[in-house]
């Protein structure tokens, strides 16, 4: 008995290193210019906007608050940073970070992208293949939207329900949980605020059921709730014309009818004219109902139980296009923990948020006398 019970304190061990949370990314940008050794800008195009490292105008901590900020209006943004590659099979991905658009944007992505480990960095571009696509977009008062798509089979799927984001001037955290049960949730500064299935929000599948091919709504189908009452019949001072010579005109006084032609009084709506005579309504006696076409299992579902899962993820990116530059990206986080990532946001964003708030407002203040 003795000698099994090293055994099972290695067992109870290594069970406690399994459960520990694997972060596989973390960059909250607190090194100075240390992140242009890990964060890549890409060459594919000369005239990237650049990015900058600032906590910008207002902020609850000038350090901590520092992120990647774009800096040049009307331009495309292309940057990445590389981690260790790894596979969500059979655990949950959770990936989060922080929006502050602190320039009023009128147009522009605040998303990230998640890549497979296998992208070239200095080529990264609007049509490089990714595995996830999760954050704000922003055009006009038309678009307010927190994207969620999805590379499945090799082609991008985009969420079936629409998510609005934050558009105001405050830093906000946007976090992604894809489940290994193939369930998901979108949560906005640590609320959630959608969930549900991959398989039902996204149309990365055929529908189970279809309309059975081989039916056809019998001939003799009647789906008229209403019919011409046959008993109705049109009165017979009903047809009247539509415009008449007006009774009250008077032919002038000096009109000339070798000069002028024979005269006409102008036309007029006829008053007791009442439109084109229709039976009035009656229910149909044949009415079946609306007919409905009979479903059947769809032949070409199949049901996939790993829709979730990307056998390679490898690499971060901020592949952007900003007409008013001035957003600040921050406190990227990759895990596999969702409670590990809401105390992350509590401690980062949550820390900071109502600071940033209170000295945000003296400038409001400043903003309206001018």
């Amino acid at each position: 008995a003795m000698a099994a019970l090293p055994l099972v304190l290695w067992a109870l061990t290594a069970a406690s290193v399994l459960a520990e949370p694997a972060v596989y990314l973390r960059e909250q940008f607190e090194d100075g210019d240390a992140w242009t050794r890990r964060w890549v800008e890409s060459k594919h195009k000369s005239d990237y906007g650049k990015f900058v490292l600032t906590a910008g105008k207002f902020y609850g901590d000038v350090e901590k608050d520092k992120g990647l900020q774009t800096s040049q209006d009307a331009r495309f943004y292309a940057v990445s940073s590389r981690f260790d590659d790894f596979s969500n099979k059979g655990r949950a991905l959770v990936v989060q970070f922080t929006v502050k658009h602190e320039q009023e944007i009128d147009c522009g992505g605040g998303y990230v992208k998640l890549f497979p480990s296998d992208l070239n960095q200095e080529d990264m571009h609007g049509d490089s293949t990714y595995n996830i696509m999760f954050g704000p977009d922003i055009c006009g008062p038309g678009t307010k939207k927190v994207h969620v798509i999805f590379n499945y089979k090799g082609k991008n799927h985009l969420i079936n329900k629409d998510i609005r984001c934050k558009d105001d001037e405050f830093s906000h955290l946007y976090t992604l949980i894809v489940n290994p049960d193939n369930s998901y949730e979108v949560k906005i500064d640590n609320k959630k605020v959608e969930s549900g299935s991959l398989e039902d929000d996204w149309d990365f599948l055929p529908p189970r059921r279809i309309k059975d091919p081989e039916a056809k709504k019998p001939e003799d189908w009647d789906d008229r709730e209403k019919v011409p009452d046959p008993e109705d019949k049109k009165p017979e001072d009903w047809d009247k014309p539509e415009v008449i010579p007006d009774p009250d005109a008077k032919k002038p006084e000096d009109w000339d009818e070798e000069m002028d032609g024979e005269w006409e009084a102008p036309m007029v709506t006829n008053p007791d004219y009442k439109g084109e005579w229709k039976p009035r309504e009656m229910d149909n006696p044949a009415y079946k109902g609306k007919w409905v076409h009979p479903e059947i299992d769809n032949p070409e579902y199949t049901p996939d139980a790993q829709i979730y899962k990307y056998d390679s993820i490898g690499v971060i990116g901020l592949d952007l296009w900003q007409v008013k530059s001035g957003t600040i990206f921050d406190n990227f986080l990759i895990t596999d923990d969702p409670k590990l990532a809401e105390e992350v946001g509590n401690e980062t964003w949550g820390k900071t948020k109502l600071l940033t708030r209170a000295l945000r407002c003296p400038q409001d203040a400043e903003k309206k006398m001018k």
